[in-house]
């Protein structure tokens, strides 16, 4: 009852987040979920975590690339 909750509630997160979200959320769930159970036994605790540090990191990666192609499409126009 308990897993199929979680999974339930997981894909509702992630049928909601862009792309670039959602690779960073898997990812980050996935090395959090293991080094959560590894460490102090609490997987779903590290995924949840992992997930958020995840989507972080994702959203600051696309929004570098976004600035690097922004720049680089200035400096073609002078």
């Amino acid at each position: 009852m308990r897993l199929s909750s979680i999974v339930s509630a997981t894909v509702l997160v992630l049928a909601f987040m862009s792309s670039a979200q959602t690779k960073g959320c898997i990812k980050g769930a996935l090395i959090g979920g293991v080094a959560g159970h590894y460490t102090t036994h609490h997987g779903i605790m590290g995924a949840i975590a992992g997930c958020y540090v995840g989507r972080h990191e994702a959203r600051r990666r696309a929004e570098m690339q976004k600035n690097q192609s922004d720049s680089q499409g200035s400096q073609a126009k002078h």
